[in-house]
């Protein structure tokens, strides 16, 4: 995915079980703006969920939002929508389906377009299920801001025509301002092995500053897209959700036993592993030897500096998202830069257009100093009017980024003590889906750990630890 553009790369992963395996469908879209969206669908399967992934199959590039449906008869078929970049149509095309051949690890046979959508348009993330008389299809409209919505159409056969839901859509929030729940759109149906009936779905949890209005401005979702569920019934053969279409935070559990799940993740994470935590994401390439190292310093997370935080190429950049809108994040480094060209540090991020960086670099004439530099919609600023600079016999820098729901800010400490503040306040709806221009935005934003060196010297950053911990 190396040169993607910003929000690019894997969208909507489709994860089915079938026929002793795990089937995995996935979009890697190459280009997000403009007449055409370049994009290739591929399937990877695996016999358990933990194991070793096959070698990806090549399926089709009409659009994005790829499904597998396996078919009570055996059959399989791929799901997608359709994009047309013709001018003077409208660019979603509609769904559409063709057969996939196991054993020839291909499409067969022609696609046909099953469903135009409805007056919502923007019909995308189709789901198909085969339940009693009928095929669902289940689909996202409306677009991914507060419009989203799903639509379910249902028909005989499985290539239609198909009939929508007599109260479509099934849910959306955009009836609802004041609901804590907005963008609700882009689902998908479970059963529980109780006979229960769920749909879980995207949305976004809104902040809302003092300045906006509720009803003129929807608010800012710096978490990005998060998973909700809503509890399904049935009337007529149509589902419905439980207590509204709107959706709610509060949703009866299914009779099943309650499993109690530990946290994936450490508050302190010390580095004393050979890989990486599983909640820690690169940008565009995985994390490899070219980037880092968890064992060329014992305890330690090196990185080799890169690129800018503006590249969409080669960034030395490794983050979790942000889970909350009150936490701390926390780190420390020991890196020597030799010019102003390379920097190391603590970063607050939603693309390459839009974050804030306390770092470590080089001044001619003050030597090791600290850095704040804000990136916002690709302006950028350093509005620090006295230079920090770091005592010589400091090793370690220590980082520290406190959130408070609509502000952050940054803090600093040579010897873990005696934490001092930065004072400017940064508003974190500038790390939010709804502020970044640009449109089909929704992954939320990223605290880690980056280094670059646009000298190409790739000089190394040595973070001791990271700490993440929701109040």
């Amino acid at each position: 995915m190396k040169g993607n553009p910003n929000s690019g790369g894997v969208w909507a992963p489709c994860l089915s079980y079938s026929d002793g395996k795990f089937w995995l469908v996935y979009t890697d879209v190459k280009v997000v703006d403009g007449a055409w969206k370049d994009c290739h669908n591929y399937l990877v399967t695996c016999e358990t969920i933990h194991g070793d992934w096959g070698e990806p199959i090549t399926l089709n590039s009409s659009g994005f939002d790829a499904s597998l449906f396996h078919d009570t008869d055996g059959k399989k078929y791929l799901l997608n929508m359709l994009w047309d970049n013709r001018v003077d149509r409208h660019s979603f095309g509609g769904i559409v389906i063709q057969e996939y051949s196991d054993k020839e690890q291909k499409l067969i046979g022609k696609p046909k377009v099953i469903f135009k959508g409805t007056d919502r348009k923007l019909t995308e993330a189709p789901h198909l299920y085969h339940i009693g008389n009928y095929y669902y299809l289940l689909t996202a409209e409306g677009g991914t801001r507060f419009e989203h919505a799903a639509t379910i159409a249902r028909s005989a056969n499985i290539e239609g025509p198909y009939e929508v839901h007599p109260d479509n859509p099934i849910l959306t929030s955009w009836h609802d301002p004041e609901n804590p729940l907005q963008k609700c759109g882009h689902a998908s149906i479970v059963q529980t092995h109780t006979g229960e009936w769920y749909l879980a779905h995207l949305t976004g949890r809104p902040i809302h500053p003092d300045d906006d209005s509720i009803f003129q401005q929807r608010g800012y979702c710096p978490l990005g897209r998060e998973t909700a569920i809503q509890k399904l019934y049935w009337k007529d053969e149509w589902p419905y959700v439980a207590g509204g279409k709107e959706g709610s935070l509060d949703v009866e559990a299914p009779s099943i036993p309650e499993t109690a799940f530990e946290a994936t993740y450490p508050e302190v994470d010390e580095f004393e592993g050979s890989k990486l935590n599983i909640n820690f994401q690169t940008l565009r390439i995985p994390f490899t030897n070219e980037l880092g190292s968890l064992t060329q310093v014992p305890n330690h997370l090196r990185l080799y500096g890169h690129e800018s935080l503006t590249s969409t190429f080669t960034q030395a950049f490794v983050a979790r998202r942000w889970q909350s809108l009150h936490f701390e994040a926390e780190t420390a480094v020991a890196f020597y830069p030799e010019n102003f060209q390379q920097a190391a540090g603590l970063v607050n991020y939603y693309n390459t257009e839009n974050w804030t960086a306390l770092q470590i670099t080089h001044d001619e004439e003050l030597g090791r100093i600290l850095e704040l530099t804000i990136c916002d919609n690709f302006s950028f600023s350093q509005p620090l009017k006295n230079k920090i600079v770091i005592p010589r016999e400091v090793k370690y820098v220590y980082l520290k980024v406190n959130i408070e729901r609509e502000n952050y800010t940054y803090f600093y400490s040579f010897h873990k003590e005696d934490w001092r503040k930065i004072d400017i306040s940064l508003e974190t709806k500038k790390l939010s889906d709804d502020y970044i221009r640009g449109g089909g935005f929704f992954t939320g934003a990223f605290v880690g750990m980056q280094c670059q060196d646009t000298s190409g010297n790739h000089i190394p950053a040595d973070f001791r630890y990271f700490r993440y911990k929701e109040k």
